[in-house]
């Protein structure tokens, strides 16, 4: 296989890159300076190397415009189908004023996050590869147990939500079919999930033997590809129900109260509820600082690796505020208020041309086989890494076999303790997904539970100690308000969507949920 190419963001880092010796012996001779240079190279700094950076590693080739397509794909994903359910919560007016201030909020943080690359000098300081690099290096003690129990718990919620969300797109074919063969009577067309579901964990139990995706390169562009995909479909069927409507629908406030919904009326506590649920909901969608760093150790120097890292951030939030602009407005504009479902492509709010639906809800879990993969690698490493630095000479953790694949000549390493603990970890997934099949609800407690900490918290932290901003400065306070402003969003979006789940719990029987 080839090697994973330098513009696509490593999602593991367990150590730095062990070149050989003859590299390392070339490297050794490039960097030394030559006696008969000619005049335009007599000013080469004594540490360059035309095939290594100044960390070891390979020379990194990416640009603005790589980055920025890396952030795109981290960002749009399956958030962005509940955001017209967000939108009909809050209305015309708060709805998109909300998704503009979590951009910006998003853009800011991000930015002091980039100033975090390098420990030091943004230009010769030591590399950051990760996020808990940067957490380390800057922060240190036990704020870095912190980080990373909430980054590994965020982790595994998200591979829950995958779960859900890809059940739900597979029940949505069937019943798609079933509801045009039907003529759009949907009474014969009620289905349970939990066969998809473990139709899904069986999968990714499969795919989870893989050791390491990080040469598996074609892995992003194939998220990327299947999410504009869905996404696209979901934005040109909104425009066309809008044009079909001849107009918008909705209100300037969002859902009122005494509207009647499938889940009964909705009282004044149940709408702020749900309003403290779209803010979940818009901040899971925005979800994507955990990889930021990882994604700036792909950018080629000079200029420095956090300027270029800030216009990707400005060009890529850019670029997604106004695709999830259009496809909230344009989802929520088609049905309205009360109408407007949870998951633009499997509520059912459009049932035809049935054959496009169908190809959009097989791009979601397209995309999310490989999503849950990608996003729970670091997991899978952090716990082997822990087994085998606990128990090194235990064969059980960290002796390797080999398998050959008949027909493909494909040769597979197997490992008993990785065998059985990522298949222990997808199992939990998916009796948990089975559990609480609440797609937005758990949307929504992602998105709370990631986004303060992750996305604020700990940059403004680390920002604050790399530029050493004193205490009760006007920067200082200004930091500390934003971050105070949005541990408030968080905990009551968190609050929002806990109501949510346990509003339909009330009508719920485990294992026993129909779609």
């Amino acid at each position: 296989m080839l090697p994973r190419s330098r513009t696509l963001p490593p999602r593991i880092h367990d150590s730095v890159l062990d070149e050989s010796r003859e590299a390392r012996t070339y490297f050794q001779i490039e960097t030394q300076q030559k006696t008969q240079q000619s005049s335009d190279t007599s000013n080469v700094p004594p540490e360059y190397s035309k095939c290594f950076d100044d960390d070891g590693r390979l020379k990194r080739t990416g640009t603005m415009w790589t980055a920025s397509s890396h952030i795109i794909t981290a960002v749009i994903g399956s958030g962005v189908l509940s955001l017209a359910w967000a939108i009909a919560q809050l209305g015309w007016i708060a709805g998109p004023t909300v998704m503009i201030l979590f951009a910006f909020v998003i853009y800011y943080t991000s930015s002091l996050l980039s100033d975090c690359y390098r420990t030091g000098d943004p230009i010769t300081g030591k590399r950051n590869y990760t996020y808990m690099d940067a957490v380390k290096s800057c922060l240190g003690g036990a704020k870095v147990k912190i980080c990373g129990a909430i980054q590994y718990v965020n982790l595994f919620g998200v591979a829950i939500g995958y779960t859900i969300a890809a059940s739900i797109s597979m029940a949505a074919i069937k019943k798609s079919n079933c509801l045009h063969a039907n003529k759009g009577k949907g009474d014969k067309c009620h289905m349970s999930t939990n066969m998809y579901m473990m139709i899904f964990g069986i999968t990714e139990i499969l795919f989870s033997q893989i050791p390491d995706f990080d040469q598996v390169w074609w892995l992003s562009i194939v998220a990327a590809v299947m999410s504009f995909t869905y996404s696209t479909v979901g934005l040109s069927l909104g425009i066309a129900q809008v044009a079909e409507n001849k107009g918008f629908r909705g209100s300037p406030l969002g859902i009122s109260i005494g509207a009647i919904t499938k889940a009964g009326t909705v009282t004044p506590t149940q709408k702020v509820w749900r309003n403290l649920q779209a803010l979940g909901d818009i901040a899971f969608a925005y979800s994507y600082s955990i990889i930021l760093i990882e994604i700036q150790d792909t950018i080629k120097s000079p200029p420095a690796e956090n300027k270029t890292m800030k216009k990707a951030t400005l060009l890529s939030i850019a670029i997604t505020t106004l695709f999830y602009l259009l496809c909230g407005c344009m989802g929520y504009g088609a049905f309205g208020d009360v109408e407007t479902p949870g998951n633009l492509l499997t509520g059912f709010g459009f049932y035809n041309p049935y054959w496009l639906l169908d190809i959009a809800n097989l791009a979601i879990v397209i995309h999310l086989v490989g999503a849950y993969q990608v996003y729970c690698q670091p997991l899978f490493a952090f716990i082997e890494k822990w087994a085998s630095k606990r128990w090194p000479n235990n064969e059980f953790i960290t002796h390797e076999y080999e398998a050959t694949i008949p027909l493909l000549s494909f040769k597979l390493k197997l490992n008993l303790f990785r065998l059985i603990w990522r298949t222990v970890f997808v199992n939990s997934t998916t009796v948990i997904s089975m559990l609480m099949p609440f797609f937005n609800d758990v949307v929504g407690i992602l998105g709370a539970f990631g986004f303060w900490p992750l996305t604020v918290y700990f940059p403004v932290e680390m920002y604050i100690a790399q530029k050493k901003i004193r205490r009760w400065t006007g920067r200082w306070v200004g930091l500390q308000v934003l971050s105070l402003s949005c541990l408030v969003v968080s905990l009551a979006a968190a609050c929002g969507s806990v109501a949510g789940v346990i509003l339909d719990l009330k009508n719920y029987h485990p294992f026993k949920s129909t779609y």
